[in-house]
C-alpha cells in the first residue's frame, strides 16, 4: 500500500472520481481594500499588532527569502492568456509543467504545507492531529524565520471555518472574504495549537507594517481573500489586485531584495476534466538574470515548493511527497547549484501522473475511504540532505507498510465521524489561547456546530478508542 502522498499515482487506470467544477465566479468591480500594500485599513477589521520578530537572517544556497502567493481555480491557459500575467512573466521563469495535487482546494493548501493532503477531498473543517509535522518544522529546526499572512482575517491566529466583515467592494451588507480552507498552516494543530506559531499567522494590516518595518520573514506564505485570489471573481480581477498590490512590492528590497525567490501559482484548476496543471511564476531579485523571460518544462508539483526549500537550506524532510522521487523535483535553478539531481521527467511525458483525481484515495481525512494516519517513511532522502522530522509522540510502528492489508473504513455508511473533522476549541482573540469544548465541525461559520463526544472507531485489524489513531498519539 502506497502512502496518502504517492497513492494517486496507482490510480490511473482504477475508477476515476471527478468532483464537479468550482463554482463560477460572479461579475464583481475591483476595489482596493486599502490605500496601497503598506497601509492599514479598517475593511481588514482586524486589529493591528506589533511587528513581528525574526532572528538573524540564516543565508541560503540560492536565496535567502521565499515568498509564495497563491491564487484560486484558474487554468493554465486563462492566465497565460492575461496582460498582466505576460508582463509578469517578462520578469520571471514560467513554469511549463506544474501541477497541483488533487481538487478541490483545501487538499492542496494542506499538501504544500504537510507534503501530503491525506485523501481530503472536500473543503470542510478539518484539522490535523499535533504529531503530524509541517515545514514549519523543518524551519524551525535551522532557526529560519516563517510567517503567513492570510488577506481578511481578522486576528492574528484566527481558527475560524470563515469570517464574514463589510463588503467593501459593494459598499454595504456584508461578505465572506477569508475562508480557513485556503490558511494551509492553521490546518495542522501543530502549529495552531502553539501560541507562539499561531500568532505568525497575521493578517493584512499586520503585513502592512511588517513591510513597513523591513521585518518579512525568510519563509513568508501569503493568500489574498475570497475575491482578490479569483474563488469568486475571475482573472482580469485577479490581474487588478497584482498591479494594485504586488507590482509595488517587487520594487521595494524590503520585500523583494537580491535574495528573494517570489512563487506565483494557483491551488488547482478550474477544469476538473483535465489533468491538473497551473500557471507558476518564479521571480524576484534573487532570480538570475538569465533566466528571467525563459520558461522551464521540468514537471514540478506542489511539493516541488517544500523539496525546493528543503535543498536551498539544507534541511530535513517530511518523508512524504516531500521524498516522492516522482513528484519532489526540486526548481531547475535551485537544484543545479546544490547538486540535487531531478528525475528527468518533462512536459508532456507520459510519466506526470494523473493528480485531477479526487474522492477516492484513502487516508485519515477521507470518510469514505478512512485510513489511519501512519508515520512518515524515516529511510527517504530529501533534497535537504537532512533527517525526516518526526513529530513527538509520533507512533513509528503504524506505518504505511503495516497497514498494507487493512481495508478503508466507510465512516459515512456506518455512521460515525470523521475525527479530524472536529474543531479543537482554541482560538486567539486577544493574542492569547482561549480554549472552549471542542465541537463537531464541517461548513458552519466559524467551525462551529453541535457539540461530540469520546470517539470509537473499530476498523479491521486495527482498534482505535480515543488514545491512538494510527500514528498519532492523541495528547
Amino acid at each position: 500500500m502506497l502512502s496518502y502522498a504517492t497513492r494517486s499515482l496507482t490510480l490511473i487506470g482504477s475508477a476515476v472520481v471527478l468532483a464537479s467544477p468550482a463554482i463560477a465566479a460572479t461579475a464583481q468591480s475591483f476595489q482596493p481594500p486599502a490605500l496601497s500594500p503598506y497601509s492599514t485599513s479598517t475593511n481588514y477589521t482586524g486589529k493591528t499588532n506589533n511587528t513581528i520578530q525574526n532572528g538573524p537572517v540564516v543565508p541560503g544556497k540560492v536565496f535567502d527569502r521565499f515568498i509564495q502567493i497563491w491564487f484560486e481555480n484558474t487554468d493554465f491557459e486563462t492566465a497565460a492568456s492575461s496582460p498582466t500575467f505576460q508582463n509578469l512573466s517578462a520578469q520571471g521563469l514560467l513554469f511549463t509543467a506544474y501541477y497541483a495535487m488533487t481538487h478541490p482546494s483545501e487538499p492542496n493548501y494542506i499538501a504544500v504545507a504537510g507534503g501530503d493532503f491525506f485523501g481530503n477531498a472536500v473543503d470542510d473543517f478539518r484539522a490535523i492531529p499535533q504529531n503530524i509535522s509541517t515545514i514549519v518544522d523543518l524551519l524551525e529546526a535551522k532557526n529560519i524565520s516563517w510567517s503567513s499572512y492570510q488577506e481578511s482575517m481578522p486576528y492574528d491566529g484566527y481558527t475560524g471555518y470563515n469570517y464574514t466583515s463589510y463588503d467593501y467592494i459593494s459598499g454595504s451588507g456584508d461578505y465572506t472574504y477569508y475562508v480557513r480552507k485556503h490558511n494551509p498552516l492553521v490546518i495542522f494543530d501543530s502549529v495552531s495549537n502553539v501560541t507562539d506559531r499561531a500568532l505568525r499567522i497575521r493578517n493584512f494590516n499586520d503585513f502592512a507594517n511588517d513591510v513597513n518595518a523591513s521585518a518579512i520573514s525568510q519563509w513568508t506564505f501569503i493568500t489574498p481573500n475570497l475575491v482578490n485570489d479569483g474563488h469568486d471573481t475571475n482573472i482580469n480581477f485577479v490581474s487588478q489586485w497584482i498591479q494594485y498590490w504586488l507590482n509595488p512590492l517587487l520594487n521595494d528590497e524590503r520585500f523583494n531584495n537580491n535574495r528573494t525567490i517570489i512563487l506565483l501559482t494557483f491551488d488547482e484548476t478550474e477544469t476538473y476534466s483535465i489533468n491538473n496543471q497551473v500557471w507558476t511564476l518564479a521571480l524576484g531579485g534573487g532570480l538570475p538574470a538569465e533566466l528571467r523571460n525563459t520558461t522551464d518544462d521540468t514537471y514540478y508539483t506542489h511539493y516541488s515548493c517544500l523539496s525546493t526549500v528543503e535543498a536551498n537550506w539544507g534541511l530535513g524532510s517530511l518523508g512524504r511527497g516531500d521524498t516522492n522521487q516522482t513528484m519532489n523535483n526540486v526548481f531547475s535553478f535551485v537544484a543545479n547549484v546544490t547538486g540535487w539531481k531531478n528525475n528527468g521527467i518533462t512536459a508532456g511525458s507520459s510519466a506526470i501522473p494523473l493528480t485531477n483525481l479526487t474522492g477516492d484515495i484513502p487516508g485519515p481525512l477521507n470518510p469514505e475511504y478512512y485510513l489511519p494516519f501512519t508515520a512518515p517513511d524515516t529511510s527517504a532522502v530529501g533534497a535537504g540532505g537532512g533527517p525526516v522530522f518526526l513529530g513527538p509522540g509520533l507512533n513509528t510502528s503504524i506505518t504505511v507498510a503495516s497497514l498494507a492489508d487493512t481495508a478503508p473504513v466507510n465512516l459515512t455508511a456506518e455512521g460515525q465521524q470523521l475525527p479530524w473533522a472536529t474543531n479543537p476549541g482554541y482560538d486567539y482573540p486577544n493574542g492569547t489561547k482561549v480554549y472552549t469544548s471542542p465541537t463537531a465541525s464541517s461548513t458552519s461559520p466559524g467551525g462551529s456546530g453541535s457539540s461530540s463526544g469520546a470517539t470509537m472507531l473499530l476498523i479491521p485489524s486495527f482498534a482505535i478508542a480515543g488514545i491512538v489513531m494510527g500514528a498519532v498519539l492523541v495528547l
